[in-house]
């Protein structure tokens, strides 16, 4: 299993015990999480859940009027190991 989803499903088992349910997905250059989030909310929860989002490389929350709130989470696939890593306009 690769990293990003170990990562992954490590931030998704510590939203889940916050009482939020959880959807992981694998995608070419990272694995996402996602969660709904219910309006009743505890502060005491939310400062759980931030500590749990800061664990991943990017996060954040899509809220909307018609479907609510929705937390995301992404932990970026590692990068090749050998070869050109930066690319042809890479600079020491």
């Amino acid at each position: 299993m690769p990293a990003s989803r170990v990562s992954a499903e490590a931030i998704a088992a510590r939203l889940s015990a916050v009482g939020l349910t959880t959807r992981v997905e694998e995608h070419d250059w990272c694995t996402s999480v996602e969660a709904e989030v219910p309006e009743s909310l505890s502060a005491e929860s939310w400062r759980e859940v931030l500590e749990v989002l800061a664990e991943a490389d990017r996060f954040g929350l899509h809220a909307t009027s018609l479907n609510g709130r929705t937390l995301w989470a992404v932990v970026r696939k590692a990068g090749p190991t050998t070869g050109d890593v930066g690319g042809p306009s890479y600079q020491r």
